[in-house]
């Protein structure tokens, strides 16, 4: 592997992926101090060991990756690399590049990795899976391990990728990301809108009679939106997390509520 001045890489693969391997346990290391800077520096440290035969500039390398990092952990596997290249290629003299780059990039990803890996895929797949377990279909879970292994190979090879060309292409998509990131989160809430029908299961079983005379509840609710107490509970809930509400509390509310309501034959 060969940098573009022709100066002999000392990093191999097999160093890159041990990277991308050690960086699995990022969250490990989670402080609102630092953020992810801890779990950075675990996983660059044996590269660095190998670049830095001086335990002072190790030292002086290692303390620049304990700086405050803050990124969606599947993307920043390409700033690993990103880094790793510069100071393999520069060492010590590239220190504030490094720190440059690790705060330019960790946004960008951010935005964009949050709304395609954490929104998006997770969404649509998700869903999709999860659908075809409920009907008792074993392909759902096969599905979705699949995914988790490709995800999790996906991982530890972009750090040899934001090694050797990760940079340009991060530069390149630059000026386009924000707008990328943006369709891909209207994308993402369309497809969870179009999902709440089919996965969120609450009607009304409740009858007004007048005489002689008969309505459904539901049926005029139907009229005038269908699925729309499935889409109350599930805007409620958005608020709800929105106001720092704890999942499994939210869960337990929602059990609790299906529970009274059920009872007094307001919700089926």
């Amino acid at each position: 592997m060969m940098m573009n001045n022709e100066k002999k890489a000392i990093l191999s693969n097999k160093d890159l992926n041990q990277v991308g391997i050690r960086w699995f346990m990022s969250i490990e290391t989670f402080n609102y101090e630092t953020q992810l800077a801890g779990s950075y520096a675990f996983a660059v440290m044996p590269a660095l060991r190998k670049i830095y035969k001086d335990d002072s500039e190790l030292t002086e390398a290692m303390d620049n990756h304990f700086k405050y990092f803050n990124c969606m952990p599947w993307l920043t596997n390409l700033i690993l690399g990103a880094t790793l290249a510069l100071e393999d290629n520069q060492g010590i003299q590239a220190k504030d590049a490094v720190q440059d780059l690790k705060v330019s990039l960790m946004g960008p990803l951010s935005g964009i990795g949050d709304s395609i890996f954490f929104i998006l895929i997770p969404t649509i797949l998700g869903s999709i899976t999860a659908y075809m377990a409920q009907d008792g279909n074993p392909l759902g879970m096969i599905v979705w391990c699949i995914y988790g292994i490709v995800i999790g190979f996906i991982r530890i090879k972009s750090v040899s990728w934001g090694y050797k060309g990760g940079l340009k292409l991060v530069n390149e998509l630059g000026k386009k990301l924000s707008v990328f990131t943006n369709s891909i989160s209207a994308m993402g809430l369309t497809v969870v809108g179009a999902l709440i029908p089919s996965l969120v299961k609450v009607t009304t079983p409740l009858v007004f009679k007048m005489g002689e005379v008969t309505q459904e509840v539901q049926t005029i609710l139907d009229t005038i939106m269908p699925a729309m107490i499935p889409a109350i509970f599930t805007f409620i809930s958005y608020k709800l997390l929105g106001r720092n509400v704890k999942i499994s509390w939210l869960i337990l509310i929602i059990i609790v509520f299906s529970w009274i309501c059920a009872a007094f034959g307001i919700l089926a």
